[in-house]
C-alpha cells in the first residue's frame, strides 16, 4: 500500500522529504557513485561563497565517542565553478537542488544570491547563517535575530519568486525561537534545523586540540535530542512555517520522530560518512514507518506530537484499496 510522501517547502513540492544536509554529499557526484540523486526529496550543496576557499589546516576531523567534529572551513570552489560545473551537473540528473550559500557579510550573502537568480536548476536556497560576521566580531548571524533577519531580507531581495529562501539556524543561542521568528518576519519561507553544535576534543596523548582550527561543530547522534526539541518549540511557535529538521539522523524512525516533532522534511548529514547510502535507506525506512503506523500521507505525520488525542488523521485502510486512505481512524 503506497504513502503519499511528498513534502512542501513554501512554493516547492518534493516528491518526497529526505534530503541531504550541506557539506555531507559533496557536490553530488561523490553521492552520485552509490545511488541516483535525484531519488532524493533535494540535494543540498555544500555552502557556497563569493570566492573559492581553502579551508582550515588539517586535521579537520575528529571523531567522538557519539558523533563527528568537523573543523573544514567552508571549503569549496567559489561560485563561479559552482555554477559552470556543480549545478550543471545536478541539473542533467534530474536533482532537485537545494544551494546552500555562505558568506562573512551581508554583501557576501546578497552576491552569491544574486548570482542564483537566473541559473537553472535551483529547487531553493539555503542560508548559511552560522558564518561568523566579520563586521561583528566575527560573532554568527545565526547569534543575533537582528543579524539573522538582515541576511533574509538581503536574499530574499535577490533571490527570484518561487524559490524558496530557507535559514538554517544553530542551536547555539540562547533563544532560538526568537531568531526563527526573526528569519519568518524578513521573508524566510522555511527553516532549517539544526545546524552543528560548537564543541572541542583534546587528544590526551599528545596533551593538545586534536582539530588544527581548535574547535568545531559536532554532528551525529549527540545532537539529535537536541535537534528534536528545536523543531519541536519553533513549530509550536511558527506551525504554518516548513521546517528541514536535521541532526543525528541514522534511521528511517529518526526521520519520523523529526517529522512529529514539526519537521517536514528531513536532512541527512553525518551518516553519510559510513553509508553513502544512507539517505535512501532513510527513505524506504521512513516509507516502512509510515505504512506500519497506518499514516496514508506524510502531511498528515507532521507536528503530530503536538496534536491532542483524538486528531483526526488519514489511515490506511487495506479493506478500501491500495493506496487508498480513509478518515475515520483518529490519533490514539
Amino acid at each position: 500500500m503506497s504513502v503519499d510522501l511528498r513534502a512542501r517547502l513554501g512554493h516547492a513540492v518534493l516528491p518526497n522529504p529526505i534530503m541531504t544536509a550541506a557539506g555531507c554529499g559533496g557536490a553530488g557526484r561523490e553521492l552520485g557513485r552509490f545511488f541516483d540523486v535525484a531519488k532524493l526529496g533535494a540535494f543540498v550543496t555544500p555552502s557556497i561563497a563569493p570566492e573559492p576557499r581553502a579551508g582550515r589546516p588539517a586535521p579537520r576531523l575528529a571523531e567522538t565517542p557519539s558523533g563527528v567534529l568537523n573543523s573544514t572551513g567552508l571549503q569549496g570552489p567559489g561560485i563561479d565553478v559552482f555554477l559552470t560545473r556543480d549545478l550543471p551537473w545536478l541539473d542533467q540528473q534530474g536533482a532537485r537542488a537545494v544551494v546552500s550559500i555562505a558568506g562573512n557579510s551581508i554583501e557576501d550573502y546578497a552576491e552569491v544570491a544574486a548570482r542564483l537568480a537566473d541559473a537553472p536548476g535551483v529547487t531553493a536556497v539555503e542560508i548559511n547563517t552560522a558564518c561568523p560576521n566579520v563586521g561583528d566580531r566575527g560573532l554568527m548571524f545565526a547569534a543575533h535575530p537582528m543579524a539573522a533577519a538582515e541576511v533574509v531580507r538581503a536574499v530574499r531581495a535577490h533571490t527570484r519568486r518561487g524559490v524558496p529562501v530557507l535559514a538554517k539556524l544553530s542551536a547555539d543561542v540562547t533563544d532560538v525561537v526568537g531568531v526563527a521568528m526573526a528569519c519568518a518576519d524578513a521573508g524566510a519561507d522555511g527553516l532549517s534545523m539544526i545546524n552543528t553544535l560548537h564543541g572541542m576534543v583534546v587528544d590526551t596523548t599528545t596533551l593538545r586540540p586534536r582539530l588544527a582550527g581548535v574547535t568545531g561543530g559536532l554532528s551525529g547522534p549527540a545532537i539529535r535530542p537536541v535537534a528534536v526539541r528545536c523543531v519541536y518549540q519553533v513549530h509550536a511557535a511558527l506551525p504554518e512555517v516548513p521546517i528541514v529538521g536535521m541532526g543525528g539522523v541514522r534511521t528511517g524512525l529518526d526521520a519520523l520522530e523529526l517529522v512529529l516533532a514539526g519537521a517536514s522534511a528531513v536532512a541527512v548529514g553525518t551518516a553519510n560518512i559510513h553509508d553513502p547510502s544512507a539517505s535512501v535507506r532513510i527513505l524506504r525506512e521512513l516509507e516502512t514507518a509510515l505504512r506500519e503506523r497506518g499514516i496514508a500521507r506524510l502531511a498528515d505525520a507532521v507536528g503530530l506530537a503536538h496534536k491532542p488525542a483524538g486528531t483526526l488523521i488519514r489511515r490506511i485502510d487495506p479493506n478500501v484499496g491500495v493506496g487508498e486512505p480513509t478518515e475515520q481512524e483518529t490519533l490514539q
